[in-house]
């Protein structure tokens, strides 16, 4: 993979941020509550500050969109979309299964995604034409051609309604196709990882933000799959949702999940 100076930056600032999510991981942690089960904790607003400057130092006129109060331009040129903390409830409960994350897209395309597992070291690097990377291994979705072959990861936003209701409705529907299993990690991230790594055969989530979603996109794509919403339209630099899968089950998963995502939106 050609080391840009994006990339390169990008690195600095996750390893800052990595720094910093260690150092209250498992401590004691100021938790603010946006919903009763919606967390914010002390560790992701340092994160954020901390990537933001690392950005803005090597690029000054760039925009940055987060989670944490950065509410960049996305129709600008070059645009940061940072989610400096993904899994902050698992990050909270003492869960080891959390990400850094950090896409950088010129002109409303994505270029380069990085996603860094700070608890084992873990990167997944994908770039624009040049393919998806598993701590510098090339990886590749997976060759499932039948839902029956495959493990799904799903996750759940914060609507503990009819949206939950159709989200639980659709993984009932993936069952009765006899899936290996659902799998609910709680970091978006990571779950466009595993599909990327050929570890899931798809991925579905009704309500994602563009920071849960802007590098790991780029992950799958570059790793062979394909990423839509559940519309099967392709993905805006916005609040959305998406099914990822390996080619042969992307279509599969559409035709499944489909019906569901149009009850919870209530456009059916």
């Amino acid at each position: 993979m050609i080391e840009t100076t994006e990339l390169q930056v990008a690195k600095t600032a996750v390893r800052e941020a990595s720094r910093i999510l260690k150092k209250y991981f498992r401590q004691e942690n100021v938790v603010d509550f946006k919903a009763t089960y919606n967390l914010v904790s002390q560790a992701d607003r340092e994160s954020e500050k901390a990537i933001v400057e690392i950005i803005h130092r090597a690029f000054p006129s760039h925009e940055i969109l987060g989670e944490e109060g950065q509410t960049g331009d996305i129709s600008a040129e070059h645009l940061w979309i940072v989610d400096p903390l993904d899994g902050t409830n698992n990050f909270c409960h003492g869960l080891d299964h959390f990400a850094i994350s950090i896409g950088y897209y010129r002109n409303g395309q994505p270029e380069l995604g990085i996603i860094y597992r700070p608890m084992s070291d873990e990167w997944f690097i994908a770039a624009r034409n040049q393919g998806a990377f598993h701590n510098g291994s090339r990886c590749h979705t997976a060759a499932f051609s039948q839902l029956n072959q495959s493990l799904i990861g799903t996750g759940f936003f914060y609507d503990r309604g009819l949206q939950m209701r159709q989200t639980l409705a659709a993984i009932q529907a993936l069952f009765e196709q006899d899936i290996h299993g659902i799998r609910r990690m709680g970091t978006a991230s990571l779950d466009l990882c595993m599909v990327g790594c050929g570890i899931f055969g798809g991925f579905f989530e009704f309500d994602l933000a563009p920071w849960d979603h802007a590098a790991g996109r780029l992950f799958v794509e570059e790793a062979g799959g394909i990423v839509s919403n559940c519309e099967g339209d392709s993905i805006p630099i916005a609040h959305t949702s998406m099914i990822a899968g390996c080619p042969a089950l992307h279509p599969i998963l559409l035709e499944t999940i489909k019906p569901f995502f149009q009850k919870a939106a209530n456009t059916a």
